[in-house]
């Protein structure tokens, strides 16, 4: 069986306070978008196979195979439900990695719903999102998969009537991988309220400039001014609306229609 996990954007994004657990409180939308990688599962049948045999193509996914998420989502389940037979997990992966997508957290949300399909396990979702909140703090969005505003470290989520497939998002990833870590020990947390994002985005998106703001781009501009181009020459070419999503290092245009725009080759560049 195979599932096919896609990217999200953030709609603004405000760190509002340092938490004793390490986390920060945060407030965003994550809004679902048309790029994706693929998981898949089948059984396998060699009796001598070891629980499940990993694979993956695609770009290369860098670091210890034990911090997989997709493997933690198997294991997870494989601990509640330990009839599960030896499988072959497979990822391809096709969404720019410490870009601000998550891609990630998407696979991993996404192994543990095709697992549950594939044998049938009847997990709820509820406790999907349980599974996928072990796994990472924006992972249980993906369960669910439908625009949302986040709260808490974002995990607390509701479900936002928010459609813009009328517009067009251009998706400009310049190839530079932000540590998530990295851009939370640089940020500096405002200490005036701020407009919540819930009402923000409630206005028309011509109203989002220079209102809907995502804190973590003070930093990342600062330390990768490409990146920073990026968003000023999207505003250029007439998006309505430009952010960087999550901690960088992705940005994305929100256009009324689909535009010529150059940017280097090296650069990943995908209207969504």
């Amino acid at each position: 069986m195979i599932a096919f996990p896609n990217a999200k954007i953030n709609l603004g994004l405000h760190i509002l306070s340092r938490r004793t657990d390490g986390y920060h409180n945060l407030e965003t939308v994550f809004y679902p978008v048309n790029i994706k990688d693929a998981v898949e599962i089948v059984e396998n049948y060699d009796a001598a196979a070891p629980q499940v045999l990993w694979s993956a193509s695609g770009i290369d996914v860098p670091g210890n195979i034990d911090s997989n998420l997709c493997l933690k989502a198997f294991h997870l389940i494989k601990k509640d439900f330990p009839h599960l037979p030896p499988s072959k997990l497979h990822l391809h992966k096709n969404i720019p990695m410490g870009a601000g997508l998550g891609g990630g957290s998407a696979n991993g949300a996404f192994t543990l719903k095709v697992i549950n399909e594939k044998f049938n396990l009847k997990i709820q979702e509820k406790k999907l999102q349980e599974y996928a909140l072990q796994l990472g703090s924006d992972c249980p969005f993906f369960i669910n998969n439908k625009p949302a505003i986040a709260r808490g470290r974002g995990e607390i989520l509701s479900t936002l009537p928010l459609n813009l497939y009328k517009y067009k998002i251009l998706l400009v990833n310049p190839g530079i991988t932000i540590s998530t870590a990295w851009a939370f020990n640089h940020i500096t947390i405002i200490d005036e309220k701020q407009e919540p994002v819930e009402n923000l985005i409630q206005q028309p998106v011509t109203e989002w400039k220079n209102r809907l703001v995502n804190d973590f781009e003070k930093a990342v501009f600062s330390a990768y001014p490409q990146i920073k181009e990026i968003k000023e020459k999207l505003y250029h070419q007439g998006a309505l609306y430009a952010s960087m999503s999550g901690s960088g290092s992705s940005v994305y245009g929100i256009f009324e229609k689909e535009v010529q725009l150059n940017f280097p080759e090296t650069y990943f560049i995908k209207w969504v």
